[in-house]
């Protein structure tokens, strides 16, 4: 089983103006991830799929392989089902593991753990693919009701029904199933629980300016000082 992760990375992100290359805490979000997965020995490989050349050849600096994709696929208005079975079709490997640039909080063990955990769940037949998520500990509504309580017995947000929202920090899924499905999602997920911190997805300026403080004080934290500059 050869596993490797696809990072997708594109040009033209609306609120965040080059969120994956701008300088983030003394690097980039890309040269971050990279440098995270190139410490995952579980790992067969890492392919950098982009339309944008300057990203494919920090990619390639790095060691990475790069597929240029097509502008189409790069697109505000594709959908993200054609760009899935386009990518999964442009990957030489049996298994993907989808791994957003923009979650650069998530753990080195937690990748580990989630490619073990496919590994296993494989082999048993339980489920197809492999999904990070977070609970959603929140008084949620729609359409001026509440959907996940009762206004008149309302109980602690703590005790509020377990709700994931998936988060895309790390997606595994076999090729063939990507293809199949358009997909990072299977027919029969299994939704991997991370934290809200690892789970930090970058889409607008105040979870950059977020993402980058904890960065850094995990760095701090870890005594990791020079890591980073070492890393990338």
């Amino acid at each position: 089983m050869k596993i490797k992760a696809l990072v997708a990375v594109r040009s033209g992100s609306m609120r965040v103006k080059n969120k994956n290359i701008r300088p983030f805490a003394g690097s980039t979000l890309l040269e971050v991830k990279l440098a995270q997965l190139k410490r995952i020995d579980s790992l067969d490989g890492i392919i950098v799929n982009s339309n944008d050349p300057t990203m494919l050849n920090i990619a390639q600096n790095m060691g990475c392989e790069t597929v240029l994709r097509d502008p189409y696929f790069a697109s505000n208005t594709v959908s993200m089902s054609d760009v899935y079975k386009n990518m999964a079709e442009n990957c030489d490997c049996d298994v993907i593991a989808y791994i957003n640039a923009t979650n650069p909080l998530l753990e080195d063990k937690t990748i580990v753990d989630a490619i073990t955990s496919y590994k296993k769940m494989v082999a048993e037949g339980a489920f197809d693919s492999l999904n990070s998520a977070h609970l959603v500990k929140e008084f949620l509504f729609k359409d001026n009701l509440p959907i996940n309580y009762d206004l008149r017995h309302q109980p602690r947000s703590q005790d509020l029904p377990d709700i994931a929202a998936l988060n895309f920090a790390i997606n595994i899924i076999s090729r063939e199933k990507m293809i199949e499905c358009k997909n990072v999602v299977g027919y029969h997920p299994n939704i991997y629980l991370i934290d809200e911190v690892e789970a930090t997805d970058i889409d607008n300026p105040i979870d950059f300016d977020f993402a980058e403080f904890v960065y850094r004080r995990k760095l701090i934290s870890a005594g990791g000082g020079q890591h980073l500059t070492a890393s990338v």
